[in-house]
């Protein structure tokens, strides 16, 4: 019986083990796009929304797609598009660590739908699995971060309402978009989310920073280590004074 009762916890050890083999960032990103958001207009090639592989914030050199794809730590998995307003997804295996990261391009046009699942995630009331060499991973709500790049759509529309957290989860936010903070904050509080890392006026959503604060995250660092990940960074490519930038990008309430 003993041996029995052994063997059996044994095997379930195994299995939470493996549940939490890994972990998943889920980056929702909306294609900069000159027609459709109030944005200070990019030449047209980079602000077309409905153009993933020459857009500003996914096809450029600074856009998601092409900075993680070279990036030395992430290894691409899987490209596809999703369906009409999530233009492509693309998937990332972390080289060292137990992390996957799922990308997806919303059709610029459709930046209040990026918008509004982005919160939704962060509340646990969205919540979707995709299968990647026979794994299966968990995106939206089932992500333990999800972050936001792009126009800071509130700045144009409002939402009616906001999303609750529907299942008690303290999820990671990231809000790399203008004044992200003062827009976002009364709902990503409702969504029980802790705002890892978000702006707090006028800012370039480029893809450096982000890459470098989840470096960070992913090593370990605390909130305030990744926020001056992020702001290093930032300083770096914006050419600004790490002082500015990390007036810019702060973390939590």
């Amino acid at each position: 019986m003993k041996r029995l009762l052994f063997f059996a916890l044994f095997l379930f050890s195994c299995y939470l083990l493996q549940a939490q083999e890994f972990k998943t960032i889920h980056v929702l990103v909306a294609l900069c796009d000159n027609d459709n958001q109030g944005i200070v207009k990019v030449p047209k090639g980079i602000g077309n929304g409905q153009d993933p592989h020459t857009n500003l914030y996914w096809g450029c050199g600074y856009g998601v797609r092409t900075y993680f794809k070279k990036s030395a730590d992430w290894k691409e998995l899987k490209r596809y598009k999703v369906d009409s307003v999530r233009l492509e997804r693309i998937v990332f295996q972390h080289k060292t660590k137990n992390f996957y990261l799922v990308a997806d391009a919303y059709d610029g046009r459709n930046i209040s739908d990026c918008t509004v699942d982005m919160l939704a995630a962060l509340a646990g009331a969205k919540k979707e699995e995709i299968t990647v060499a026979d794994k299966k991973i968990g995106i939206f709500g089932n992500a333990e971060v999800v972050a936001y790049i792009g126009h800071n759509g509130l700045m144009d529309f409002s939402l009616q309402g906001n999303s609750k957290n529907k299942d008690g989860k303290k999820r990671q936010a990231i809000i790399l978009a203008c004044a992200s903070k003062q827009y976002f904050k009364y709902y990503v509080e409702a969504t029980g989310a802790n705002p890892l890392l978000w702006s707090t006026h006028l800012m370039a959503p480029e893809a450096y920073t982000l890459h470098d604060a989840l470096a960070t995250y992913i090593n370990g660092g605390t909130d305030d280590a990744v926020r001056n990940s992020a702001a290093a960074a930032y300083s770096k490519y914006q050419k600004c004074s790490l002082k500015a930038a990390k007036n810019l990008l702060v973390t939590g309430f």
